[in-house]
């Protein structure tokens, strides 16, 4: 079961933040050009049905473990009292409700951003509330929550945003790459340093250290693997950064170097995945 729970949790984090981000960067990157939003929509509605499908799946996962049965996932009396009588059940109803309008929002011919940025980041804020950061009650819960959203949404503008520069790179007839990678890389910096902040603050929160021990066990391997892969996507940000003068003369060195970036970010969300699976090793 907890081998299908980190799969899901994988799937589910993963299509969620895409969601936000692409539309987060789709004006920024975009503006009033077109061209893209037909591949856009069509990934946009695989997204949503991915979510949707991992999100049910979630729900029958942790009602299966609540009750101790796989048979139990499937009652409706016990899918509505969790739905009902847990604090993960109530959150996920409106979960599921965000993440289900969605979909019908992407398969009608509306091509609006704000409804589509509104409900992904609707759909991305009730999943702050869920494993880590439900530890914690009053205030001190609240600021945990408040904290694991702005770092959920850094991480979904950067993977969103990173696979909508993907699909530029790859027909880039009519765009200028070096004012789209000033724009992207200029906004990147507030994403990264939302992110290292906040996520310096979930870990001192939940293990009470600045890093847990012991280094290579448990809960502090899979953390340390998560920030190695962050490490390696700014270092190939960076490299593109500095490189950003020549980046009309080596598109596909800059296409596979954002790809590659990309799915390191898909690696680090496995290793979060499994992250909130395992309990913080809480240092003394």
């Amino acid at each position: 079961m907890t081998s299908a729970m980190v799969l899901c949790r994988f799937l589910h984090f993963t299509v969620v933040l895409m969601l936000f981000g692409t539309w987060v960067f789709r004006p920024l990157l975009l503006g009033r050009e077109t061209a893209l939003d037909q591949p856009l929509a069509r990934i946009g509605h695989w997204l949503a049905a991915v979510a949707l499908a991992s999100g049910i799946g979630w729900l029958l996962l942790v009602t299966a473990s609540m009750a101790g049965s796989w048979d139990a996932a499937f009652e409706p009396s016990t899918l509505r009292l969790v739905l009902s009588r847990t604090f993960f059940g109530q959150v996920w109803s409106w979960h599921l409700l965000f993440n289900a309008l969605l979909l019908v929002l992407l398969l009608t011919s509306l091509r609006a951003n704000v409804p589509r940025l509104l409900l992904s980041s609707l759909l991305l804020a009730t999943l702050a509330p869920i494993g880590h950061g439900a530890m914690l009650d009053g205030i001190e819960g609240q600021l945990l929550i408040l904290n694991q959203l702005i770092h959920l949404a850094c991480v979904g503008a950067w993977l969103g945003g990173l696979m909508l520069l993907v699909m530029i790179l790859r027909r880039p007839a009519g765009h200028s790459i070096k004012a789209l990678l000033r724009r992207f890389s200029g906004v990147g910096y507030v994403l990264v340093a939302g992110l290292l902040i906040s996520g310096l603050i979930n870990i001192r929160v939940l293990t009470g250290a600045l890093w847990p021990t012991p280094l290579l066990s448990g809960f502090a391997l899979i953390l340390l693997i998560k920030v190695s892969l962050v490490v390696a996507m700014l270092g190939l940000a960076l490299f593109n950064r500095l490189r950003i003068n020549r980046c009309e003369q080596r598109l596909t060195t800059l296409r596979n170097s954002v790809l590659l970036e990309w799915l390191l970010g898909l690696g680090a969300m496995a290793a979060v995945s499994l992250l909130g699976t395992l309990p913080p090793t809480i240092s003394n």
